[in-house]
């Protein structure tokens, strides 16, 4: 979608218009799901923040302004849902509502179907940190412009350089593990 279909776009949706929020929702629904997913790790908690994501999307597209990017908007709120979960979860309702945190991961790596670079992958992303996970998602998983993605984060686009830099080499360290240090060693 070019600039000029999306601010038209972003116009219908600030009226008000229904139509124009189903095709925002056929664009990005997917993409916004896997990313939940692929935050959370857990099915459920992702079909949850998708629903409440796809809320706040309809509930708020009155109040946009000219020139919204709508990507990231969207991965803004997602991300937002996400980080509000994460803080509700490290409470302890575990005495409540029973462990959650014992269950499996759920994350497109659990898929039988999927080849191994794909499930080595998959798996070295989560097991960083939640800060490189982020944007490596945006970027190479959800395809944002690094400016795009720096907005979703609410950092400036030469922190959002740095951190994706460090994420890019934490990832390559997990994808190579301890035996391309052995070989720099001894190299």
């Amino acid at each position: 979608m070019d600039r000029a279909e999306e601010a038209a776009l972003v116009a219908r949706l600030r009226e008000g218009d229904k139509a124009a929020l189903r095709v925002v929702y056929t664009s990005f629904s997917d993409r916004l799901f896997g990313f939940l997913l692929r935050l959370s790790r857990r099915r459920d908690v992702a079909e949850d923040l998708h629903q409440e994501t796809w809320v706040s999307v309809a509930r708020h597209a009155e109040r946009l302004a000219d020139g919204t990017d709508l990507a990231a908007w969207l991965f803004t709120i997602a991300r937002n849902k996400f980080r509000s979960w994460r803080r509700w979860a490290a409470l302890d309702f575990t005495r409540f509502v029973g462990d959650a945190e014992g269950a499996e991961p759920e994350g497109p790596s659990a898929r039988p179907d999927a080849g191994d670079e794909i499930v080595a992958l998959e798996k070295a992303l989560e097991a960083l940190p939640m800060a490189h996970r982020e944007v490596l998602l945006l970027v190479g998983v959800e395809g944002l412009e690094a400016k795009q993605a720096a907005e979703v984060l609410g950092i400036q686009p030469e922190a959002f350089r740095q951190r994706l830099s460090r994420a890019r080499a934490a990832l390559s360290e997990k994808l190579d593990g301890p035996a391309r240090k052995d070989a720099a060693v001894i190299g």
